[in-house]
């Protein structure tokens, strides 16, 4: 009994100094990773997967519209369009001249305007006379690219050219900034339409609609702008103006009436020359006057002596 009890006492011993000696093996808890529980693991997939919610506070809307503003964020750059960068020039002009007929002058610019693609925008005549004038006054519109052949038509018709002044413009960089700042809030209005489809609460949704109508404004006079610009460069104007003098004149006849009427006038109009002439000149008349008295007395006393 006592060497089965050595014996029992004799192999702890020797485990127990093999289990001292036995090197220690160090876990790092960071690289541990354990498998969630099922309740973690189904929230855990159900943030994952569900659709965000948005706050459309004021906060959200201008962080959200800094990002693609029309001035280009800084933080997310827009996608800019090509634009293109043909020439846009604007070509506008006034001519004046004599015609020796209005008339025929008008219906030549007028068929010629309608040849070249054109149209009159204005179109007024005037008559004074008191000057025995007659003037017209057309401002048309024509396509750029026949504007110089229909003014050379114009000029042609002129008498005597008193004026002509033609003006160049370059739009081209206003044209393409207006296009782009197009682009821009077009670009805005979509992204504040998304916002507004996510948006949960009734402030959000007024928010983002007053920030839309007042896009949508935006749009539409940049859109208006742009579409007036491209008119002008597509259309030149011309502003035309001629008249005519006619020449006076003056009644003829060998009829008794016509030269008695002719006889009296001429009467008439020498006694009123003479009549304004004898009153311009009176300081002579009173020289006179004072002679013809003294010369009358001296001769009226030699009577008497």
């Amino acid at each position: 009994m006592k060497k089965r009890l050595l014996f029992i006492l004799l192999a702890i011993g020797m485990a127990f100094i093999a289990c001292k000696h036995q090197p220690e093996e160090k876990v790092k808890l960071m690289e541990v990773s354990l498998p969630p529980p099922p309740a973690a693991e189904k929230a855990l997939s159900s943030q994952k997967f569900s659709a965000p919610v948005i706050k459309a506070n004021e906060d959200n809307i201008e962080q959200d519209a800094d990002q693609i503003s029309d001035k280009g964020g800084e933080s997310v750059p827009l996608a800019t369009n090509k634009v293109d960068i043909e020439k846009k020039i604007i070509k506008e002009g006034d001519i004046r001249f004599e015609s020796a007929d209005v008339v025929k002058t008008r219906k030549q610019i007028l068929t010629s305007l309608k040849h070249f693609g054109g149209y009159a925008e204005n179109d007024s005549e005037t008559t004074d006379a008191a000057l025995r004038s007659k003037e017209y006054t057309i401002v048309v519109r024509i396509p750029a690219k026949n504007f110089d052949a229909f003014l050379g038509t114009v000029s042609s018709t002129a008498t005597k050219i008193d004026s002509r002044n033609i003006r160049v413009k370059d739009v081209t960089s206003e044209f393409i900034d207006t296009k782009a700042r197009l682009d821009n809030k077009l670009q805005l209005e979509k992204r504040y339409q998304n916002l507004l489809s996510r948006a949960g609460k009734m402030r959000d949704l007024l928010d983002i609609e007053e920030k839309l109508t007042e896009i949508r404004s935006d749009i539409e006079a940049t859109q208006g702008q742009l579409n007036y610009m491209s008119k002008q460069v597509a259309y030149s104007s011309l502003n035309i103006t001629f008249y005519t003098v006619q020449p006076e004149q003056v009644a003829t006849g060998d009829g008794f009436g016509y030269k008695f009427k002719h006889a009296l006038t001429r009467g008439w109009d020498f006694l009123q020359d003479l009549f304004f002439s004898l009153i311009g000149n009176w300081p002579l008349l009173i020289v006179f006057a004072v002679v013809f008295v003294f010369i009358k007395r001296w001769r009226g006393r030699r009577v008497a002596k």
